[in-house]
């Protein structure tokens, strides 16, 4: 009775040397040798594939392969396709095949190494944003993690690469926020369509993607809510409305519960139109997302609690919740004038302002230390 173990060897197919065998990770393993034409041949390679995987049993290495970066490429936007956002992956695409290709294509996994990083960066540094090579860097670290589950490489080396190590350090948030006479100049300088978009996005924190793929039927006007069920963090987010909020779903027409909200809304193009409503306003450096900066900051400036404004915006970590937390001058002003009532006992050192006789009798003194000794020295002996 044959075992599993008969089936390894060497065996013709078609014309062709293929050779079977079990892998250092226990799995078997069939490999076409294209251009071998003798068994002796056929049987060294087997031979050298059964040493690799007792390397990998005994010493838990797994040999590299000689796979370039081209082709795992393809390999590793395969596997990411069905697994992100559609617009995740295009960005993702676009890194590989327009930045990262040309630096590491035709390298083969095994030799890049984390100086050619380094390098890699120092050249980008010089045409785009610190925080542009960081995603770009990043999509790299994911492709070379994803090679050592593939067994392409043993290791990742660029594992443990972050900002004390080379990568360069990324901007803080933005901290743009509008103040209320600067929201009533853009809603009139946007088209009446872009309004209601507008106002809500501002008056609940959501992302512009969010809003614009809502549907009639997250929407529940008597409970005072939005039940987003596609976020950016891949959970659901009960969005709470205020007076606002209602006031501005209330005066579109609503229709079935599948239809959006919103239909027939490029967010390109909705984007572009506040862009150009800001700056006939007269508010500059602003961006549609930065109403989301704006809700958080108010919410903020009115008393709310770190955990309210993060469940509102939907963030799963308090530090970035942090970076929408900033307060106008305005609010610090009052926040430091709280502290006058601890005061009251040293203000009477300050309560007069200072005459001008006053203040020239004092420059003179500092200019004749000398003379304002001795005159006091005499003063007190008379």
């Amino acid at each position: 009775m044959k075992t599993k173990k008969d089936r390894d060897g060497v065996f013709i197919r078609r014309g062709s040397y293929y050779i079977s065998f079990i892998d250092g990770q226990g799995r078997r393993r069939q490999r076409k040798l294209k251009g071998v034409t003798s068994l002796t041949t056929a049987k060294a390679l087997r031979a050298k594939e059964l040493e690799n995987a007792e390397k990998t049993r005994t010493l838990g290495y797994t040999q590299p392969t000689k796979d370039t970066f081209e082709e795992f490429a393809a390999i590793y936007l395969k596997y990411q396709q069905p697994r992100i956002e559609p617009s995740s992956y295009e960005r993702t695409h676009a890194i590989v095949k327009s930045h990262l290709m040309p630096a590491f294509g035709t390298m083969r996994l095994a030799q890049i190494r984390r100086l050619d990083t380094e390098r890699y960066i120092t050249k980008r540094l010089e045409h785009i944003s610190a925080d542009t090579v960081v995603r770009e860097v990043n999509v790299l670290k994911g492709m070379l993690t994803r090679a050592v589950a593939e067994e392409k490489i043993p290791f990742n080396p660029l594992s443990g690469f972050g900002k004390k190590t080379g990568m360069p350090c990324e901007k803080e948030g933005r901290v743009r926020y509008l103040e209320p006479d600067q929201l009533r100049a853009v809603l009139e300088h946007c088209p009446a369509w872009l309004r209601p978009i507008v106002a809500l996005l501002i008056a609940t924190g959501m992302r512009r993607g969010e809003c614009l793929e809502l549907c009639w039927c997250q929407v529940h006007r008597e409970q005072h809510q939005i039940q987003l069920l596609k976020t950016k963090t891949h959970k659901e987010r009960t969005v709470h409305l205020n007076n606002l909020a209602c006031m501005v779903l209330d005066s579109i027409k609503r229709g079935r519960p599948t239809d959006r909200v919103f239909s027939d809304i490029i967010p390109q193009t909705a984007s572009l139109m506040f862009l150009r409503a800001c700056r006939r306003a007269g508010v500059h450096d602003f961006r549609m997302h930065d109403l989301r900066h704006s809700c958080a900051s108010w919410m903020r400036m009115r008393g709310a609690d770190l955990q309210d404004v993060a469940a509102q915006l939907g963030h799963a970590d308090l530090r970035m919740t942090n970076r929408y937390a900033h307060l106008s001058p305005a609010h610090l002003l009052a926040a430091v004038k709280k502290a006058d009532g601890v005061f009251v006992g040293v203000n009477e050192f300050f309560s007069t302002a200072p005459t001008k006789a006053g203040h020239d009798r004092a420059a003179k003194q500092h200019q004749n230390p000398a003379n304002t000794s001795k005159h006091g020295s005499g003063t007190k002996a008379a």
